[in-house]
């Protein structure tokens, strides 16, 4: 008989934001496939499984996903109970949905966790509410980082009046400033740029669309981070920060 694999954000970072139901699936699993972005502190609720390291970051060595694949097939088939572990959400930028598909083509069970993705978390911790009324009626999240290295629509995405949480950006500044721009955005349009969300070393840049890539680059700007560019990127005082008691 199959196992079942769960496929199960770890959200942010801060260990505290795991919902009760990805606890409950690393309580039952026998096998954990693990991010590198997923705090290895999560980890305390599965202390008998056994955890195998399967990164995907952009810059280091990853593992394939065809491997990944194979992995939770191998371990479903033998009847045990896995746990695909990503960080943030499976189904924002994390291929939650096409590895359940993939499953459900070999007969697999399998079920999504949601997590916290990263850029809500981020911004809350920085006090920046990513819809306010009157401001942001509105919030679109993207990625940079597309899987065929083609460039996203920015002068579109400049005219949709939301508050824009940008994915995997640090290395596209520049596109993304020049999209934005040819977009109509004003140079004036506040940014955030938030490094480490939720975690104790999280760190915040704040700048304008047209400052952001020389303040990005004064600040030392890491991966991973999100940007936040909108008007509500500005109203920091409006929430007060989120951080861990």
């Amino acid at each position: 008989m199959n196992g079942k694999v769960w496929l199960v954000g770890a959200g942010p970072g801060d260990p505290e934001l795991l919902t009760l139901k990805a606890v409950k699936a690393l309580n039952q699993a026998e096998i954990v496939m693990i991010d590198d972005l997923v705090n290895p502190e999560v980890l305390e609720h599965c202390p008998t499984a056994r955890v195998i390291r399967v990164g995907k970051r952009g810059g280091c060595r990853s593992t394939p996903q065809e491997f990944i694949h194979r992995l939770m097939l191998r371990y479903a088939r033998q009847g045990k109970c896995v746990v695909r572990l990503k960080g943030g959400d499976p189904c924002i930028f994390g291929r939650g949905s096409e590895e359940a598909e993939w499953l459900a083509e070999r007969g697999i069970e399998s079920e999504l966790v949601n997590g916290i993705t990263a850029g809500l978390a981020g911004a809350t911790n920085c006090g920046i509410p990513l819809t306010l009324r009157g401001i942001s009626r509105g919030v679109t999240l993207v990625t940079a980082h597309t899987q065929d290295d083609s460039s996203l629509n920015w002068q579109a995405l400049a005219q949709t009046g939301t508050t824009l949480v940008v994915y995997m950006g640090v290395a596209k500044l520049a596109d993304i400033r020049e999209g934005l721009l040819a977009g109509g955005m004003s140079r004036a349009m506040p940014v955030a740029m938030i490094e480490n969300a939720s975690l104790p070393h999280q760190r915040e840049c704040r700048s304008t669309l047209g400052q952001m890539q020389a303040d990005a680059k004064a600040f030392e700007l890491k991966s991973p981070a999100i940007l936040v560019i909108g008007e509500v990127a500005a109203a920091a005082a409006v929430l007060p920060m989120a951080r861990s008691a």
